[in-house]
Parts: structure tokens; C-alpha cells; sequence
């Protein structure tokens, strides 16, 4: 199986290629959207603002590529939340679209926690689904995060945490998904989360 791992300026893109590797799979650093067609699967990670990943994603050709694909896609992080409508980091930016929603500010939520998030934190299961399967309420996945997805449909949030206040950390429609947290970074349950992806492809 050839996992496509998109390059686009903004990704930890290292140790989400190894995770892939040491799971059996073929990952291909892709930085055009031409090399889609050869991957299976399609891993979107990021880190930094919304507002810069969408502008590098315009930039190099990734918008129409990553709407119009009906392979299995995966967002990581600000990947996942570069999935919604709309987000607020760094100005009102048009999203994705492929999940309806928005991303906003963890204070504008009434967090009162330190921010950003950063850590450990347990997963509850809010729609069963593919990509969660065989993970368990209560495990905890690593997560690095100021902002969090707002979905509009309740029945696209695979799964949440809490810090403070309820945070969206599992996204899920058709063949596209997210994680807020990093499942590259989070041990065998992580992995557990990568595998489900490669082996189910649908949410």
C-alpha cells in the first residue's frame, strides 16, 4: 500500500513517514498534487496557523486535488482542522470543506486552562467508527493544539476530550478523517489509530 503524505511547507513530515513505514506501508512524500494518483491513501499532517496552511495549500495546487479525491484522506493536527469551512488563526480563511464546521480559539470556548494544549489526554468514543476501532474510552493520545474544529453535524465527530472544555479530537465523513491529536506521536495507541486508517479507509 502507498501512502501519499503531503508536503506542503507546514508538516512534521519525518515521523509521520516512519510511522507509516514501520506499519508496512509505502509512504511518498508528495509535493504535487499529480502524485496522488499512485497512493492509496492520503495523509494531510500540519503545524502553525490555518490562515498560512490554507495560502500554502492555494499555492501549490493541493485545494481542488484534496476536494476532488475520493481516496481515503487522513488530516493530522492542523491538518485536521485545514478540513473545515472555515477558520479564525490568523484571519477569517476559507477551509477545505470537506468536513462542515469551523476552528476557533480553545478561550473562545471558555477554556481557562493553559494554551496551548499540550499533552497527554484520555479519547471518549462519541460515533463508533473505523478509524477508533479497538481503542478504548479512557486512552490517551498526545496532543499540541491552540485552536479546535467545530463541527457542524454532531454526527461527524468521531470522538472528543476534555481540557477544561470539550475539544473535538476525532473527525470523520465518508473517506475523509481527522485527529486533532498526533497518533505518530501518541505510542501503540497511535499506531493503533494509523493502521485503522490503512486498513479501513472509510470512517
Amino acid at each position: 500500500m502507498k501512502v501519499a503524505v503531503i508536503d506542503y511547507g507546514l508538516g512534521n513530515l519525518g515521523s509521520v513517514r516512519r510511522a507509516i513505514a514501520e506499519l508496512g506501508a509505502e509512504p511518498i512524500l508528495a509535493d504535487k498534487p499529480e502524485q496522488l494518483a499512485a497512493a492509496d491513501r492520503v495523509i494531510l499532517p500540519g503545524v502553525g496557523s490555518f490562515a498560512d496552511g490554507m495560502a500554502l495549500l492555494r499555492e501549490r495546487g493541493w485545494v481542488g486535488a484534496l476536494r476532488e479525491t475520493r481516496k481515503p484522506v487522513l488530516g493530522i493536527c492542523l491538518g485536521m482542522q485545514l478540513l473545515a469551512s472555515r477558520g479564525t488563526e490568523g484571519g477569517d480563511t476559507e477551509g477545505l470543506d470537506l468536513i462542515p464546521g469551523e476552528v476557533v480559539a480553545l478561550e473562545t470556548l471558555g477554556c481557562e486552562l493553559r494554551i496551548p494544549h499540550v499533552g497527554w489526554n484520555a479519547l471518549t468514543v462519541s460515533h463508533p467508527s473505523g478509524i477508533v476501532r479497538g481503542i478504548p474510552d479512557g486512552t490517551d493520545f498526545y496532543f499540541v493544539h491552540s485552536f479546535v474544529f467545530q463541527p457542524g453535524e454532531a454526527t461527524d465527530v468521531v470522538a472528543t476530550t476534555s481540557y477544561g472544555v470539550p475539544v473535538t479530537a476525532v473527525v470523520g465523513r465518508a473517506n475523509v478523517m481527522g485527529t486533532q491529536f498526533h497518533p505518530e506521536k501518541s505510542s501503540k495507541a497511535g499506531f493503533r489509530v494509523l493502521r485503522n486508517f490503512l486498513d479501513a479507509g472509510a470512517c
